[in-house]
This record gives C-alpha cells, sequence and structure tokens, in this order.
C-alpha cells in the first residue's frame, strides 16, 4: 500500500541561505505528502525484499540514499499506475513536474509543511515532537510516536534526516543535495525547521530516511516549482574567477 498522505493547502513560505546570506520567499501550490517518513515496511514492500535484519517495519527505512529514494518513487508510481516523476540518464535526473506520480518533495515544500503555520524554530516543544540525541536512542524510532503538527504530520522534525529534491550550493558541493528536519543523534540546534544540510546523492546514512509527496506542479516543458528552479541552480553553480580551494561547483 502507498504511504498515507496528508493534502496540503497552497501557500507561500521564506527560506534562507546562511552561506550567502540570502532570504527568498517561495510561493507553493496545494501538494500531497507523507504523514510519516517512508517505513521499513513500506521501502521493502516496493522492492520485493525483506525488512533488513535488526530493523522494525515502522520505522523510517534509512541508510537510504537520495538516488535510492527516487528511484523508489517511481518504482511506487508505477506499481499504482501514476505516472513516474524522474527521468535518469545523461545530464542527470530530470523532473518532469507535470507528471502525478510519487516524488521527493522541495526544500520549500517541506518547510511550508514542518512549519504548519508557525514562525518559529519547531511547532512544538523539542521532547514532544521529536526523537533527538536528549532522548539517549540508538537508532531510527517508529514512527508516529511523537506529537503530530499542525498538519498532522508526524516526525517532521528529529528521527531521520529527510532529502529533498533541491541541489544544496551547486557552486560549493556540486550535485549534493538537502537534507532536512534532523535526525536521532541530532542536538537540539540542529532540529529546527530552518536548518540545512546536504550529502552527496549517493550517500548512504543511518540517521537519513525520506517522506514522499504527491502533485502535479507544472506543465510539461516547465523546469521550475515549488520554490525550485533548474535555471536558479545552474546560476548559483556559476563562479566567477578561481574556485576556492575545497569547492567544487556543479557543471552541466
Amino acid at each position: 500500500m502507498p504511504p498515507d498522505l496528508v493534502s496540503l493547502p497552497a501557500g507561500s513560505v521564506s527560506l534562507w541561505d546562511a552561506r550567502r546570506k540570502t532570504r527568498r520567499m517561495a510561493t507553493l501550490r496545494g501538494f500531497a505528502l507523507g504523514r510519516t517518513p517512508v517505513t521499513w515496511a513500506q521501502y521493502s514492500s516496493v522492492l520485493g525484499i525483506a525488512i533488513p535484519e535488526g530493523e522494525v517495519g515502522d520505522a523510517p527505512a534509512h541508510s537510504v540514499s537520495w538516488l535510492d529514494a527516487a528511484s523508489w518513487c517511481n518504482a511506487l508510481s508505477g506499481g499504482c499506475g501514476l505516472s513516474p516523476v524522474y527521468r535518469f540518464g545523461g545530464g542527470g535526473p530530470r523532473w518532469d513536474v507535470s507528471a502525478d506520480g510519487f516524488r521527493l518533495p522541495t526544500e520549500a515544500e517541506w518547510e511550508w509543511a514542518c512549519r504548519a503555520g508557525t514562525d518559529g524554530p519547531r511547532y512544538g516543544s523539542l521532547a514532544d515532537v521529536a526523537w533527538t540525541a536528549a532522548d539517549g536512542v540508538e537508532g531510527a524510532q517508529s514512527v508516529g510516536r511523537k506529537v503530530p503538527n499542525g498538519f498532522g504530520l508526524f516526525d517532521m522534525l528529529g528521527n531521520v534526516w529527510e532529502w529533498c529534491w533541491d541541489h544544496i550550493d551547486p557552486a560549493r558541493y556540486a550535485d549534493y543535495r538537502v537534507l532536512r528536519g534532523g535526525g536521532w543523534a541530532d542536538k537540539h540546534w540542529s532540529v529546527r525547521a530552518s536548518v540545512r544540510r546536504g550529502s552527496a546523492p549517493v550517500a548512504r546514512l543511518d540517521d537519513v530516511g525520506f517522506r514522499v509527496a504527491r502533485g502535479a506542479v507544472g506543465a510539461a516543458e516547465e523546469h521550475a516549482a515549488q520554490g525550485w528552479s533548474d535555471q536558479v541552480d545552474r546560476e548559483r553553480a556559476g563562479l566567477g574567477g578561481p574556485v576556492p580551494l575545497g569547492w567544487t561547483s556543479l557543471r552541466p
């Protein structure tokens, strides 16, 4: 069975980029988002594999790369008779914003969903809403055991970091993708609605999972949607002069 999705209203959200010290407003169409992160039971069922030994079916699937997650979304779409969202091949993954299948949320969608109308660092007290280092747990916990936010979404903060579609900083980190939400091993300062991290799309980390979104949010020929733009990504990747030491700019 597909994940339980919550229909979210249209709206707008302000996004802060700490490195560039810039803020931008993203206007969003309505879309749907998983009530919880994708669980091991859901993940393994779609792939036709056993739940990994030692894992619990209702805990978030983790150690899943961004590419794993995007491919899984396509597999789920196919199994449900929906149009796959992602195209893989030369030039890197592409998002068909007109497709009605399952996908990863954009960073703007994620923050809008997490905040659920609030404007503070969290939608409730940390102990009530999130699994963090303060709980002294040793891994991802069963979903839905903390208090949900105002949209009825569980574990938006804590438990596992969640992959988003967007590049985090294509000028500095090439094809690294955004992670949001904080995880079970993180201190309080990392478990906030605005905190951004990123990792390589092939990285598999034991505190990183994902949740699915659904909603066609543009025409087939468009390359921008829900706070993301392919053109802007390429512009952000452009650097004048020599590349600073340790930076790897995304190239077409």
